[in-house]
């Protein structure tokens, strides 16, 4: 495969000759797109972890859920190591996911910082998978559809900036191609060169 290099400013598409196949498609300024949707998402973070996500009333008693306390919940009963990796892929891996997002984003305006962004693009290129929001989230409604019958359900707002963080996070994963990214870096990084 040949290397291509190309102007990053313009919204492009490269197709396969043979079939017309989209190998890849830049898209226009995606720092800025990306530094906006990363901070809502970051602004979104600590209500949609730590406000309840519903609050369930069940013979005369009343709870509230959120992500967080599911975690003490999973350490109280004794299930330290499935509490943990519930701690990790739900609240410290997409934290540090959008934390490395941001700082990358923010390394493409600021030559200054290059280098420390080319290192956490790669570390974002390793957190990826290993969010859990998706599966999260659908625990949360196989719950609400399997305890509806025997309880009262109401749903809470950490529920929807749950929902709303989720969104966000996928629209921000689908608008930061790594190849793009890397593509900016590497032209960026030979501005700084010259």
């Amino acid at each position: 495969m040949q290397k291509v290099t190309l102007a990053v400013e313009t919204e492009h598409k490269i197709l396969c000759s043979r079939c017309g196949y989209e190998l890849y498609h830049f898209k226009r300024r995606v720092v800025d797109k990306g530094l906006a949707l990363v901070v809502t998402a970051l602004l979104l973070f600590i209500p949609a972890n730590f406000l309840p996500i519903m609050k369930l009333k069940m013979f005369g008693q009343q709870t509230y859920d959120t992500v967080w306390s599911a975690v003490i919940a999973l350490y109280k009963a004794d299930m330290t190591i499935i509490a943990s990796l519930v701690l990790s892929c739900s609240l410290f891996i997409p934290l540090i996911k959008l934390i490395c997002q941001l700082l990358v984003l923010i390394s493409l305006k600021r030559p200054s910082i290059r280098s420390t962004g080319i290192l956490l693009l790669k570390c974002y290129q390793h957190l990826r998978e290993w969010g859990m929001w998706e599966i999260y989230l659908l625990g949360i409604l196989v719950a609400m559809v399997k305890v509806g019958d025997v309880a009262e359900l109401s749903l809470g707002v950490g529920l929807f900036c749950f929902t709303a963080l989720l969104l966000i996070q996928v629209w921000l994963d689908s608008l930061m191609s790594l190849q793009q990214l890397w593509q900016e870096i590497e032209v960026e990084s030979g501005h700084a060169g010259r």
